[in-house]
Formats: structure tokens, sequence, C-alpha cells
């Protein structure tokens, strides 16, 4: 799911992208999105981008002389859990483009695409960042550092510090892949009350400031304090690593280069030796070693494994698992099928499992074979031909602000309710 370094990303990409490009005429929308039309149209206009936390907002600013006459638009966009822009030629647009800006002519037409595979994303009119969520954790680090500090005693900090991390009221920004990745630079425990690790940081020095101690040489204050971090400061600084790495940020795709760069950098999150659990909101943290006091009881933690230890495609097609022998009929069967009907239940049932399933009529049972419910015949005593029956087992936040749908690592349990701070 798209964090705040991933939004950060992509206005930087609108604005490279869209430098010195003039775009015209109207908004365009996709029939199946359920967004609002955009009532936006100009013969000339330019596009930028800004962001923050997990928001991006999209300034349409028509150019001198443009008509019709029209005052600048902003939109605010949320990315959902696969939500990006793309620029792409205007006669081949990229699939599930749900909002499309095309350039003017002269030229090839483009056209500047937000592209949403799974259609959380929103977007909303007007321009203005979402009531509720807090100082961005890039760009208003102060802001953020304080407004925490100011209201430790919000019940959001009575959670485990890792379902605190996702209150987008406080840490703006910080998704899924972040808050493992801080917690395990810092040895906490993703299950420990929240309160209890940040208080000590009342105490801390603000980040601006370095060290006090008069001993220390300039040089020797700043190394300090680049090697001896807080948990709020690493809320700063580690997305901003990401937002360093340029590409894309996260991304689930395999093979694309875009992404080879945030693979290497990640040392917790989906990384092999490392182990997971569900919150209670049912979102998998990363993390090694102790979960911490909070952890929900009756959960297992699971280990990500290395791929040297699972069977390559050369193993198994060395060593193939042997086949599986489908369940032999029985003579009767073969000799005389019932008769499909059209209420006829789904195969795998019986009529224990559907009680409104048809009967099937007792004229023409063999002599000395027991009747089952229903009517059916049954298998014959000795088993011969038997059959065996396998059942497997199952195996970007409202003010209470949780980062949504984010099941290990992007996975969606749900689409996210208009108005909700995702």
């Amino acid at each position: 799911m798209p964090e705040g370094p991933e939004l950060h990303l992509a206005s930087h990409f609108v604005n490279e992208a869209c430098r010195g490009l003039v775009f015209g005429g109207c908004v365009e929308k996709s029939s199946v999105s359920r967004n609002p039309e955009v009532p936006f149209e100009s013969s000339a206009y330019c596009i930028a981008a800004s962001a923050r936390g997990k928001e991006l907002r999209l300034t349409l600013s028509p150019l001198p002389g443009a008509q019709p006459p029209q005052e600048p638009l902003a939109l605010v966009f949320r990315f959902g859990m696969s939500g990006s822009f793309q620029l792409a030629p205007g006669d081949a647009l990229p699939p599930h483009a749900h909002l499309r800006f095309y350039t003017a002519p002269p030229g090839p037409r483009l056209a500047l695409c937000f592209v949403d595979i799974r259609r959380f994303g929103r977007w909303d009119l007007g321009g203005k960042w979402q009531p509720g969520r807090g100082p961005c954790v890039l760009l208003e680090y102060e802001l953020f550092r304080e407004n925490v500090l100011r209201n430790l005693a919000d019940k959001a900090f009575d959670r485990p510090i890792c379902e605190a991390l996702l209150d987008q009221r406080f840490f703006n920004g910080i998704g899924n892949y972040l808050r493992a990745e801080i917690l395990f630079r810092l040895r906490i425990p993703p299950f420990e009350k929240a309160r209890t690790v940040l208080e000590a940081l009342q105490q801390r020095r603000p980040s601006p400031e370095l060290p006090q101690s008069p001993e220390l040489t300039l040089s020797q204050k700043i190394r300090a304090k680049l090697q001896n971090p807080d948990l709020l400061e690493l809320c700063h600084s580690v997305p901003k690593e990401v937002v360093q790495l340029g590409g894309k940020g996260y991304g689930p795709e395999s093979g694309e280069e875009d992404f080879a760069a945030f693979r290497a950098w990640l040392r917790c999150y989906g990384v092999p030796g490392m182990s997971s659990l569900q919150d209670r909101q049912g979102r998998t943290i990363w993390f090694q070693g102790d979960p911490g006091p909070l952890a929900p009881k009756g959960r297992k933690s699971r280990q990500k494994k290395s791929k040297a230890t699972r069977p390559s495609p050369e193993d198994r097609a060395e060593n193939p698992p042997p086949p599986i022998k489908a369940p032999s009929r029985t003579r009767r069967a073969w000799r005389d099928p019932p008769e499909k009907t059209a209420t006829q239940q789904p195969e795998g049932t019986s009529p224990q499992q559907d009680p409104e399933a048809p009967t099937v009529p007792e004229k023409g049972r063999r002599k000395g074979q027991r009747a089952t419910p229903g009517g059916l015949s049954s298998a014959p005593a000795s088993g011969e031909g038997r059959g065996t029956t396998d059942t497997g087992s199952s195996g970007e936040d409202g003010m209470a602000v949780q980062d949504p749908m984010d099941k290990g690592g992007g996975e969606a349990v749900g689409a996210a309710r208009p108005g909700s701070l995702r």
C-alpha cells in the first residue's frame, strides 16, 4: 500500500512529467469509478502536484487567455491500496486509468492518468487536506513531534506501539512497512504499550537541537545525534531514506527494476528470518525477537523462510509429488449413475449437508444394501471401491485512524469508507 514516501515520489513524478506540457479540454473519468466528476474544462492549463502525509494535491491552473475563463481547481488524492500516476499516449491508455488529463495540440496527445487497479483510491474536489490528519512526518517534523508528545494521554496510546503508528492523527504518512522498519531499528517489541515507549521522549531534546554537553565538539554532537535517533526522529528520517532512493518506493510487483533498490533497502518487512503477527486490525507486523506484552493471545508468530530453504523449480521437477488418486466409484455408480436434476446439489455436498436436496427414489436398490438418508444407496460393506472425501483446512484509519486494508503488506480487507483517514 502506498505510504508517505510513495505519495511524495508520485508528486515529484507528476511535476517532472508535466513540466513544459500544456493540457486542454475536459477531465475524463472512467465509467466504473465511484469518485466524483471533475467539472473542469480549459483550452490550455498546466498541472502541478504537492504531497502531505498520505495525500497528494493536484492543481489545474488555466494559462493566460485560456477559454472558457476558469479559476484554478485543486483535487486531493488518497491512493488506497494501488493508486499511482502514469503519463501515457492518449491512444494507449493503461488499464484501470480512472481519471485522465489530456494534453492540448499541437504535438502528440498524451494523458496523465490516475491508475488504480483495486479502486480503493479516492479524490476530493476543493484541494483541502483531509481534516483530522496530523502534521506530515516528512515535511512538518517539529509540528509532528509536538503533536505526538502533547497528546500522549489520548487513548490511542493505550494500544501497542505497532498499532499506534498507523494512527494518522499522529503519524500522518506512516504505514505498514515503515512501522516495521522503524521498530526494528530500535529493537522495540511491536506489542509494547505505545505510551510506555513514547513517554521517555518527553524528557529528550527536540530534534533540531544537538546534545548540550559542553565537552563535545560540534562534530561529536552531530555524530552522537545521528547514531542515537529516537522513535519520532526515525519516523522522519526513515521515510526520507525511501524518498532519496528515487523510483516508486514500495511495490509488490516482482521483477520490476524500479523496486530493486527499495527491496535491497528493507531490513525487516517481509525479509527472510523475520517473524510476523497480525495486530487487532488484522494487519501483519514484521519483527524480530519478542513481540511484547500486548501481543494477541492465541496467535503464533510466523517466520519468513529464506528462498534457500524452499524447493526450487528444478527440485520440484526432479522430485515430483506422488500422483493423487481419484476416488474410485462403486460398481453400481459405474453401471447406473443417478440422473441429474435441475436442482442437484453441487459436487462434494451430501444430503446431510443440504437438507433441501431432492431425494433419489429407492426403486431398484440392491438387496442387502442399506438405504442412506435421502434414499441414496451406500457403498459395499466390504469397502471395495469406497470413495473418500478430503476436507482442506483454511488455512493509508478513521479518526481513530488506522491505515486500512493492510494485511501482510498491502492485502485489502475491505473498501475504505469515504471520509476515513487512510
